[in-house]
């Protein structure tokens, strides 16, 4: 696989960029250190598509979400300002 210098890569940005997207995936490198490899995207990532559900069990709503803030909420609408 092909390794490139930043610099090199800032300054070929655009062709690197092509011939990722045909399937040529390169390593970018600071100093002879890999630090990031680019691949192109799948079919679907390019789309944007998103799986439904895709974040289950990532997230947690509070039980009192609903009246979260409620009385700063009514103070405010009540122009109870402090």
């Amino acid at each position: 696989m092909l390794t490139i210098n930043i610099h090199e890569a800032k300054t070929h940005l655009s062709r690197l960029v092509e011939e990722a997207s045909q399937g040529k995936s390169f390593i970018i490198a600071k100093a002879g250190k890999p630090l990031v490899k680019v691949t192109p995207l799948s079919e679907k990532e390019q789309k944007g598509e998103q799986k439904l559900g895709f974040m289950k069990g990532e997230l947690v709503v509070p039980d009192d979400f609903d009246s979260m803030g409620e009385s700063e909420i009514n103070r405010l609408f009540e122009g109870k300002l402090s």
